[in-house]
């Protein structure tokens, strides 16, 4: 029997465990049986156990269902949902209806044209309710994975013992759900401001109480959202048609769900929720990635020691974790979120040195199995490979998303990008395959050594007058990789241009830039859609050592006394920066050709392949620098038919320091451009931008992006303000 408490004011059952208290048996006999595992209610017609009686009477009613389907001639319960042509999904300017908003049940992640959500405001049809759909879910441990996070308090399992003191959120409003502090420890029932004498256990149940609050209020908001077993089966699906084509960190062929930890899932299907279409998606999605910041931040200690059967080092899942968290931090509407990720940013690097995945030995190729070997060698070396793929991989997005992170907010990188000893990752075509035979054949056919990314900048930054081309097959995401590296360079440099000690200059990194565009545009081995990614990310970039679009977007914030919360934290401007003199500058003219090339690259992506992770801080960057020329009288600009992208890039003085293997096209309409602020092509023929105009375009590209990364919302929010003050 269970103990009974005898402090007056406690409740009478506690749990034998773990020494929770409860007011009523019932509800102590349903925690106990998170411990136990027990599932005393079992389906009558299928034998299938289930921890409560409410999980069993709504799965009853699934075959009750399924049996009223066939007597009505249905099609079989075990078909999969209808799926929805690739060609019926929304242009990006168009609203979306209720048709729209069913989710395909299987569409083809390579698929260039799956489509933007329309718009932000989702007057969508409603999510299929769990009795119509849970019989044909794609993932079935999703049903398991609800039952566990409804069955019981889940929470219980990721909270620090109590010798340690844990560092969760708390969420007093489960509508706003905002990270913060209790308003007062006496809001709790009891005050801990002072400890009298002889009173330590009345402050250790205290403080037990407030982190079993808080990991309680947190599942009290999954609850309140009616999450259920089909939302994350579609959030998980939608996370690998979507968001992994345009990031490749999972393996989709080699995923097995119950080898993840629940809090990796639960940032999974946080990601996922952006793209599907009820407006009270997002909410529920935020719900699930509170719950999986509350079971990192009070567990890591533990989740640090998970090893999955194919993984070469422990840890792997709580990296994963963390990144996808703060992908879906970063770039939330959400300003607490954003900011609790930033905050978070650079624990992943820890954790992957603590664990040793730096010091992990890539997976060789002498260790692929021969094209007469066994089925179950292939498969067993398959496995490993993408568990090793995977873990390199995990490190290398860290990168990206490190230096994204650091140019949106206006601070340094977390870590020295430049030093990163990983090699290049494997082809995308290897890392695409689906079967044991498939992955071999593309093996085989690769390079035998991959470089390291330190080698690889090396090349980049060579003794002046021997630049050569880079001789290394790149992956798109490889290329990214390189991309925040040099991203990391100029954001080492302050306004002044002035570098810090032992950082190449800007007219080094510049120079950097130009054999990166030169590899982009002569690499066969990139899609039309993955080159235009990396050429949007390649331009802002290249704006950035032209001025820190951050702090711009902070001088004309200041000047029309907009509150901007793009950038994050109180910071201020240096006086003295004129931006009606700065744009009659050649860096001006050069920042505003990378602008346009931004907005035409927004503009040419494919529908399927418009939710890249940097595409909102792109097109920003390019409003802003629009903003700064409209606002300073120069409305329209005569721009050259066609612009070499080198002299838009390279200065000058960047070409006396290189060498011959980098010319001027001497007498370019590019270079007159940039040195005059003319052209030379007649009225009619000449490319004319009106930028007022372009600004009211950008408007609504971020309102279609709303709908995937809620940071557009305060984007778009500051674009509108800009625009008003311009008219």
């Amino acid at each position: 029997m269970p103990q009974a408490a005898t402090s007056p004011g406690v409740k009478t059952l506690v749990c034998r465990v773990c020494q929770k208290a409860f007011s009523k048996a019932e509800h102590l006999r349903r925690h106990e049986r998170c411990h136990t595992g027990s599932k005393p209610f079992i389906c009558k017609q299928c034998h299938r156990p289930f921890a409560r009686q409410d999980a069993l009477t709504r799965h009853e009613k699934l075959h009750l269902r399924a049996a009223n389907s066939k007597h009505a001639q249905a099609p079989s319960v075990h078909m999969a949902p209808p799926t929805t042509s690739l060609d019926a999904f929304p242009s990006w300017d168009t609203p979306r209806t209720t048709a729209d908003t069913n989710v395909p049940a299987a569409v083809d992640p390579a698929s260039n044209h799956v489509g933007w959500e329309a718009s932000s405001d989702h007057n969508g049809g409603l999510q299929p309710a769990a009795s119509d759909l849970d019989f044909a879910l794609i993932w079935p441990d999703s049903e398991n994975l609800f039952q566990s996070l409804m069955s019981c308090d889940a929470t219980d399992q990721w909270q620090m013992p109590l010798g340690a003191l844990p560092f969760p959120p708390v969420v007093q409003d489960v509508n706003s759900m905002n990270f913060g502090s209790p308003h007062s420890f006496d809001d709790r029932g009891s005050s801990i401001g002072t400890i009298p004498s002889g009173g330590s256990h009345q402050a250790v149940r205290d403080v037990t109480e407030m982190v079993t609050s808080s990991s309680s209020s947190v599942t009290a908001a999954i609850k309140s959202t009616s999450i259920t077993s089909v939302f994350l089966d579609e959030c998980l699906h939608m996370f690998f048609v979507r968001f992994i084509p345009t990031f490749p960190i999972l393996h989709r062929a080699t995923f097995v769900f119950r080898e993840c930890t629940h809090p990796l899932l639960l940032n999974a299907m946080a990601l996922g929720s952006l793209y599907l279409g009820p407006k009270d998606s997002v909410a529920k999605g935020e719900a699930l990635w509170r719950l999986a910041h509350t079971a990192v931040a009070t567990s890591w200690q533990s989740l640090i020691t998970h090893r999955g059967p194919y993984d070469a080092c422990k840890g792997v899942q709580l990296l994963l974790t963390a990144l996808l968290g703060q992908i879906y931090g970063a770039l939330s509407k959400n300003r607490v979120v954003r900011t609790t990720s930033q905050v978070f940013r650079p624990l992943g690097f820890f954790w992957a040195r603590h664990c040793g995945m730096l010091d992990c030995e890539p997976f060789s190729v002498e260790s692929l199995p021969y094209p007469n070997a066994s089925a179950s060698e292939k498969e067993q070396k398959w496995r490993s490979w993408a568990a090793r793929e995977i873990q390199q991989r995990a490190l290398l997005a860290y990168y990206i998303l490190d230096g994204l992170v650091a140019q949106m907010s206006g601070d340094g990188a977390s870590t020295r990008h430049v030093a990163n000893p990983l090699i290049l990752p494997s082809c995308e075509a290897a890392f695409d395959a689906g079967n044991p035979d498939e992955w071999l054949a593309h093996m085989r056919s690769q390079k035998t050594e991959q470089p390291s990314f330190r080698l690889v900048f090396r090349s980049l930054f060579p003794p002046i007058g021997s630049f050569r081309s880079l001789d290394y097959q790149f992956s798109a995401f490889a290329l990214r990789v390189v991309l925040e590296g040099l991203q990391s360079l100029v954001s080492d440099s302050d306004e002044s241009d002035l570098a810090s000690v032992g950082v190449p200059g800007r007219s080094d990194v510049r120079r950097a830039l130009a054999q990166v565009h030169e590899t982009i545009t002569m690499s066969i081995h990139l899609s039309a859609p993955e080159r235009l990614e990396v050429l949007l990310r390649w331009h802002t970039i290249c704006l950035d050592t032209m001025i820190n679009s951050t702090v711009l977007c902070r001088h004309v914030c200041s000047r029309y006394n907009i509150p901007q919360y793009v950038s994050g934290g109180s910071r201020t401007v240096k006086p003295g920066f004129d931006m009606a003199k700065w744009v009659n500058t050649e860096d001006a003219r050069r920042a505003l050709l990378h602008a346009i090339a931004i907005q035409d690259i927004v503009e040419q992506l494919p529908r399927g392949r418009a939710h890249v992770i940097h595409m909102p801080s792109s097109l920003f960057a390019a409003a802003t620098i629009y903003v700064v020329f409209a606002s300073s009288g120069v409305g329209t600009v005569h721009l050259p038919r066609t612009i070499v992208w080198q002299d838009a890039l390279l200065t000058q003085t960047d070409l006396n320091l290189g060498c011959e293997s980098i010319r001027s096209s001497t007498g370019s309409e590019t270079r007159r451009f940039i040195e005059e602020g003319r052209t030379d092509s007649p009225p009619g023929v000449a490319a004319v931008r009106n930028l007022l105009y372009e600004m009211n375009s950008m408007q609504k590209l971020f309102r279609c992006l709303i709908s995937q990364w809620g940071i557009a919302h305060d984007m778009e929010e500051i674009v509108d303000q800009w625009i008003t003050r311009c008219h």
